[in-house]
């Protein structure tokens, strides 16, 4: 979607009315620091210190606070609070998103404010303590909220209906009643949300997630457990067809895929690089699809937005997050999606073209091949095997930096949580610039915290210490290259040098494309002795890092030549030159290098290039002349799946 589109439906959601009905509830987080503690006198036991608390909406409450921060023009909410001081501060704070609280009701009796309080140790939960387990909610209160529910059908543009605390909906006259006022209202949105009574409510829009969607066709599903995306189209057909009203189905990091009279539409999840919280994304989600549809945008562009808001929510840590405009605006532009993420986990489902090694990830592309006149490869583990372990080097230079004079001493719980979260970034920024790497790294070193502000490195220092390991390695090789002890074979996949005088000879214009500094790139291609054929330009790393990326070189070559998508092909074995290629509507051939041996297939890498968008994949280059004969269909029996 064009960033002037989603400009457009910022702005036009602004005029938009909204009514909440639902489960309105206080988050409470306790931030605890047992350096504080210190034992009770009067009882002997160790008490538990608070460092910093803090309070936030949850619930309906938290769907409340993202429709806030997308500035609609009016916001109702109609739900019960006790009397008790949770429920004054939850409605001072709905107050001071702007909502309007009047049919927020009071029940003194059998009723405590829903609130959730969560205590954070070393940035993990500890078992939730809950309040307003037992409520019982009174007829009376019922017959205000109906009432409550029948005025916001007829005053606003648009009904939220939010079910999320275990019994909140005790009486089932309630159920029947508002079912009564949909049917009454039925041109009206009403957008169900609801944990335990999706398949109790009719003439309702539906936002559920894939496991919501399986269970109301009847399927149990275990907590945890995905449902296929083909499944998940299946059920969210079989519920459109029985009620005619527009289902949307979240699908966590697969993205959301939208029902209407149109039939399914998928909308990819996006790939971010940063730790997540995916709590209160549902949230997001369904705010900003119900102010779209409210605004008369169709279910898809709701279904589009509400995937960009919810990418914005699950990257802001230990809190229900919400995403404004200009967050969404930025999350929006260039989008990194995820594709065939079923496929990407699931190497048992592969395809792979006749009498070869090469897996069909779209097989869509057959009928692009043919016409391809440049190609941009990547470097490292695509042709060269030179900085074969890199990561083991970075690894430890990310752990010293995190844990500072703490990676000695730091208990081993603590050191395996940095640790996997080290090689989660390491894995998701294969192929980007070292210096955007080191960026990530300084967020990494400041969010954990063993490290003082003024103690900490900037990128360019953490980068140095990087490649200071690095080039001690590489340069190892190189001399034993320069010596002849190793030849060019040695440091080569299998079959690339080949490969790319195949090309050459076919007239393709080739560019070599690193995320390592320039220098180091042509010297070390020079010394394998293939740097010639590249003659469209071999490019790095700069000093000034902005004036080189691979979508960068991608652009320019499209721009330069005129190209359309399918004259230009992109090999990498990262997820970045991936991506850039499939952005740029070419032809991306993923490389599941072992680069240790050299040939053959590295199981670790195959998820995150399907993920990142490859067309096919092939393990190394060894065979070379049934690639080319299928890139350039000189030989159709290699391109039938």
């Amino acid at each position: 979607m064009e960033q002037s589109r989603i400009q457009h439906i910022i702005e036009k959601i602004s005029t938009a009315k909204i009514a909440v009905y639902g489960d309105f509830c206080l988050d409470s987080y306790w931030i605890m620091d047992e350096r504080g503690s210190e034992v009770s006198i009067e009882t002997g036991l160790q008490a538990q210190a608070v460092a910093r608390h803090y309070y936030t909406p949850g619930g309906a409450a938290n769907v409340v606070a993202n429709l806030s921060a997308l500035n609609p023009a009016q916001i109702q909410v109609i739900g019960t609070i006790g009397d008790d001081m949770q429920g004054r501060e939850l409605r001072s704070q709905l107050e001071n998103l702007g909502a309007d609280t009047k049919a927020l009701f009071v029940q003194k009796e059998d009723f405590n404010t829903y609130s959730y309080l969560k205590r954070l140790v070393d940035g993990q939960e500890e078992p939730r303590i809950d309040f307003g387990v037992y409520n019982e909610r009174s007829n009376e209160t019922d017959q205000k909220l109906l009432a409550a529910i029948e005025q916001a059908l007829q005053d606003s543009d648009a009904l939220i209906f939010n079910q999320q605390v275990t019994g909140s909906i005790n009486n089932e006259s309630f159920i029947a009643q508002t079912n009564a006022l949909f049917e009454k209202y039925n041109n009206k949105i009403v957008m169900l949300d609801s944990r335990h009574f999706n398949d109790r409510f009719e003439n309702t829009f539906l936002k559920c997630n894939d496991r919501e969607i399986a269970s109301l066709n009847g399927q149990v599903i275990h907590p945890g457990e995905d449902v296929p995306v083909t499944e998940v189209k299946k059920y969210g057909r079989a519920v459109y067809e029985k009620y005619k009203k527009p289902v949307f189905v979240t699908c966590g990091e697969r993205g959301i895929i939208a029902f209407d009279k149109t039939g399914a539409q998928e909308v990819h999840g996006l790939q971010l690089k940063s730790k997540l919280d995916t709590v209160g994304a549902g949230d997001t989600a369904i705010s900003a699809i119900t102010l779209c549809l409210a605004a008369g945008f169709a279910p898809i562009e709701a279904a589009t937005f509400g995937n960009f808001a919810a990418a914005v929510t699950v990257q802001k840590l230990y809190t229900t997050g919400t995403a404004n405009a200009q967050e969404i605006l930025a999350v929006s532009q260039d989008p990194d999606f995820i594709y065939n993420a079923d496929l990407a986990e699931n190497e048992r489902s592969a395809v792979f073209l006749q009498d070869s090694e090469f897996e069909l990830c779209e097989p869509g592309v057959l009928g692009k091949l043919g016409q391809i006149r440049y190609a941009v490869f990547d470097h490292d583990g695509t042709i060269s095997s030179l900085r074969q372990g890199w990561e083991e080097i970075m690894e430890p230079v990310m752990m010293k930096a995190i844990l500072g004079k703490h990676y000695d001493t730091v208990d081993s719980q603590a050191f395996h949580r940095v640790l996997g979260q080290v090689k989660e970034f390491i894995h998701k920024t294969t192929g980007i610039q070292t210096i955007f790497q080191m960026e990530g790294l300084v967020n990494l070193v400041r969010e954990f915290g063993y490290v003082p502000e003024q103690e900490m490195l900037d990128k360019f220092q953490y980068k140095a210490l990087y490649n200071e390991g690095l080039m001690e390695m590489v340069n190892k090789r190189m001399e034993k290259l320069a010596a002849g002890e190793l030849g060019q074979e040695d440091y080569t996949l299998k079959g690339a040098i080949a490969f790319l005088h195949e090309l050459k000879e076919r007239g393709v214009t080739m560019y070599l494309a690193s995320g390592t500094d320039a220098e180091d790139v042509k010297h070390e291609a020079e010394m394998l002795g293939y740097a010639h054929l590249f003659d469209g330009g071999i490019y790095g790393a700069l000093k000034d890092y902005t004036k080189f990326s691979k979508k960068m070189i991608i652009e320019k070559i499209i721009n330069d030549n005129n190209l359309q998508g399918n004259e230009l092909a992109v090999f990498g074995d990262g997820p970045d030159e991936i991506r850039e290629g499939r952005r740029a509507g070419g032809i991306s051939v993923g490389i599941t290098s072992n680069e240790v041996q050299r040939f053959g297939h590295n199981p670790a890498k195959r998820p995150r290039l399907v993920k990142a968008g490859a067309h096919l994949l092939i393990p190394d280059f060894s065979q070379y002349k049934k690639l080319i004969n299928l890139l350039f269909q000189e030989n159709v029996k290699y391109a039938d799946a």
